[in-house]
Formats: structure tokens, sequence, C-alpha cells
């Protein structure tokens, strides 16, 4: 083969909270999916991004999540659709990287779904991307056997969080999908912004969100901060106006305390998914690590093993697995390992005495947990122990459920059509409980909350 006959490879991330080319070593280009139109033309990336507080109506950044040929609802972008959007970032962004280039593989997001990667092929067709591969997100980054656990992998977009099972037969595959909605980086970030705003008028009487540049400001060093928090345990924001400089002092918990709700989320997302014979192996993004106390919460709250990845590791992982296929092009949604495996064998997943119920409260009453199976569902079971739920409540099967103590847990075992919902997920087969967790069957249902005490039942 000569020199001008050689193939060249990039690999691209469609994740809108940083779409990402590599050439497998290098990051060769990482902008958000941002869009703003300005008297002159449409600006995508970094650029548009540092615009979204000064000039709100003219930003948008909902294309690469809601990719389709209709046209934007917002009016100053009505004669534009999000696909336009995405062909102008990536026209831009080719224009700078992809001279020469023979080969891209691209890593799809969750969220991303049928229609909007057909739609993508067709836009990349026009632009003459030469597309070889597609790959699921969570496969491209599970580039380890994970030995006697379950990978679940996470990462953050602009809009949602993306939670994936994996299972690993022979290579790493897709097992369950779930999609935790307003939780992702805009969501986040505006819980911030109003928490270190918060700490301004009250510290310096100061309030940051006067005006949209100031408020453009916050999210500008918003980055800078949360890191500086997450490092020292608080971080001493500052900003120049009219001549003066104003501080504020903001505390690592007070970030996390106001990120609580999204957390939560992410953590009963987690514990939906994850069996109560699991030990998770819980493969974290770059970007979910970056955010303030969520490690230390999902490790709390789910136990198991965090494994932090590396920069770029999603579109690197795809970059060295992923080549030419025979049979055209279709989302890849396995693959082997090319990494040396992680040995968790014998680990066993812990959850302190405290957090774990010995009780189930439904109407006023207290049930004991205990090593014989309580049985819920509409009707008796005969022998054991069961709550009969006499209704006619859609979505109860005759034998719905069972708590149960398992070697030390309490653990919800469904047995159900209809499915059982812990937290308002539903459970993937069974899970383990903590106090204060709700769990719901039937619709509207019937709701049992898990609680600790000394009584036996009553």
């Amino acid at each position: 083969m000569t020199e001008t006959d050689s193939v060249t490879r990039l690999a691209i991330h469609l994740n809108d909270a940083d779409i990402t080319l590599s050439d497998g070593e290098r990051i060769i280009y990482r902008e958000p999916g941002f869009a703003w139109l300005d008297d002159t033309g449409v600006t995508c990336g970094r650029e548009a991004f540092l615009h979204s507080r000064i000039d709100p109506r003219r930003v948008h950044h909902k294309f690469w999540s809601d990719l389709t040929t209709s046209p934007i609802e917002e009016k100053r972008f009505s004669h534009l659709s999000a696909a336009d959007l995405v062909s102008i970032q990536l026209e831009k962004m080719w224009m700078n990287h992809g001279d020469g280039v023979t080969e891209l593989v691209v890593v799809v997001p969750p969220y991303m779904a049928t229609e909007n990667l057909s739609l993508f092929l067709g836009i990349a067709h026009e632009l003459n991307l030469p597309v070889i591969a597609m790959v699921d997100s969570a496969v491209a980054a599970a580039r380890r056997h994970y030995k006697g656990a379950i990978p679940i992998h996470i990462d953050l977009s602009l809009h949602n969080i993306t939670v994936t099972r994996l299972v690993q037969p022979e290579m790493a595959q897709i097992d369950r999908l779930d999609i935790v909605s307003h939780a992702g980086l805009i969501p986040l970030y505006e819980l911030w912004i109003k928490t270190v705003a918060d700490a301004f008028v009250l510290q310096s009487r100061f309030d940051p969100l006067h005006t949209a540049a100031l408020e453009q400001l916050l999210l500008n060093h918003l980055e800078r901060w949360l890191l500086e928090a997450s490092v020292h345990g608080k971080v001493l924001t500052e900003i120049e106006y009219g001549g003066n400089t104003y501080t504020a002092s903001v505390e690592l918990l007070e970030l996390i305390s106001s990120a609580t709700p999204i957390y939560q989320k992410i953590a009963n997302t987690l514990r939906s998914i994850c069996r109560a014979e699991d030990l998770p192996a819980i493969q974290v993004t770059e970007r979910v690590a970056r955010m303030p106390g969520l490690i230390d919460i999902l490790k709390a709250k789910v136990g198991g093993e965090i494994f932090a990845l590396e920069s770029g590791a999603t579109v690197r992982g795809a970059f060295a697995r992923c080549g030419p296929g025979t049979d055209g092009i279709s989302l890849i949604r396995q693959l082997v390992w090319d990494q040396t495996p992680i040995d968790m064998d014998g680990q066993v997943l812990e959850m302190t005495q405290s957090r774990v119920p010995t009780h189930m409260l439904f109407d006023h009453e207290a049930h004991k947990i205990n090593d014989t199976p309580l049985i819920l569902g509409s009707q008796e079971t005969a022998g054991g122990r069961s709550l009969s739920l006499k209704s006619d409540m859609p979505g109860v099967s005759r034998k719905h459920c069972a708590l149960v103590f398992k070697k030390g847990q309490c653990v919800i075992e469904d047995y159900s059509r209809y499915g059982t919902f812990l937290n308002g997920h539903r459970v993937d087969g069974s899970a383990l409980l903590q106090v204060g967790d709700s769990v719901r069957i039937g619709s509207p249902g019937f709701e049992f909350h898990l609680i600790t005490t000394d009584i036996d039942d009553g």
C-alpha cells in the first residue's frame, strides 16, 4: 500500500455535552452541542455556549438530542431544523479536521433512536463523511472484563443521564438501558448557578444574576469552581463588576445538597437495574466523575466499585475496536475486550446495618421482614407468609412479589407480569432494599414503605 492509499481513521462521539473527535491518541475536537444564531448566521460549539446567557433567545441546545427534520419551535430558529444545525456543526468540524480521513467510526449515545441515526447517516452522506461503523457508547467504553461483577456504564449529556447495564458472555454486550430525563449538565448547572448566586447575595449583598453578562460569567467559571470545591471542600468565587470585586465562599456540601434531587434519581435508577445478587462494577465517564459528590453518593447508595474512565475513553475504545463491516452500517451493540481484565470474584456487596430495613409499612401497619418470604399479591398464598391485597386494583398479580432476608440483606423479588417499582423505577427481577425506600405495585397502585423498628408486627 502506498502512502497515498493509506487508511486514516478518526472516531467521533455524538454526546452533545461534548461532541468529541479523536485520532485514537489525541482529542482533536471537543465542542458542546450549542448553536447561536446572530445576524451573520449560525455558530456552533463553545462560542455558542459563551452566548447562552447573554443572548438566550438566539441559542439552541436540543438539536442533537431531538434530531429531526421538523422546524424548530423557537421563533428565531423556525426556518431551521435540528438536522440543519447538526449539519452545520459537523460541516465546520470536518472542514477543520477531516482532510485526508478515509474512515470515521461513530459512537452513538443511548438517547439517539433508530430514526435519529438514519437521519444522521443521511447528513453524513451529504457531507461526505466516510462512516464505516456505528457503536453504542457504553459498549465502546467497556474495554475490560469485570470478572465476577456486572458492569454498569453511566454517562452525562446536556439533558439526560444514561445508565446501561452490560452482560459479559464472551464480550461486552448491552442488557438494559435507562435514560434519566432532566438530569443532564444543563439542569445541574441551573442548580449550581443559583447556589453560587445565593452565596454572593448572602455574603456580599451582590446579585450576579442582575444582568445577563454577569450570569454568563458565572456559567463560564462554573466548571473551574466545581473542580476547586471538589478538591478543597470549598471554593472562593470572585467576580469583578463596576470597578468592585465581590467574593463568596461556597462549600462543597452546598453544591452537593442542591444537586441531591438529581443525584437521587440517578442512584434510584442504578438500584432498580442491579439485581439482588449483583456486584456492580460502575463505570463512569470523565463528565460524570467531575460532578461534585456524585461518585460518593453512588458508592453509598448502590455499592460495588466505581471505575472512573480517563478523558476520551469512549471514543478511543471505539477507534481501537471497530472496523468496516461487510453487511453495511448498523449499530454495534457488543464488542470484544481489548484491555486487561479486572478480577472482582469473591467480593461481596455490603450494606451498613443501619440502612437495612426490618419492616415493611402498609396501611399504618408494620410487617416484619425475615428469612421467610413475605408474599404480596391479590390472593393469599398457601403456607408461608402473605399479605393479600383484596381489591380490583389493576396490575396486581396473584403472587406479585416477595420481601425476604438473604445473607443479611433485605431483598425484593418480582414475580409479576406487570412489574414492581422501587422508588418509581421498575425492578429487574430482584433488588436490594434500604430504609426509606418505597415499593409500588399496581396502577395507580399500592405503596409500601421500608422502615426499621424494634417491634415485631403491628
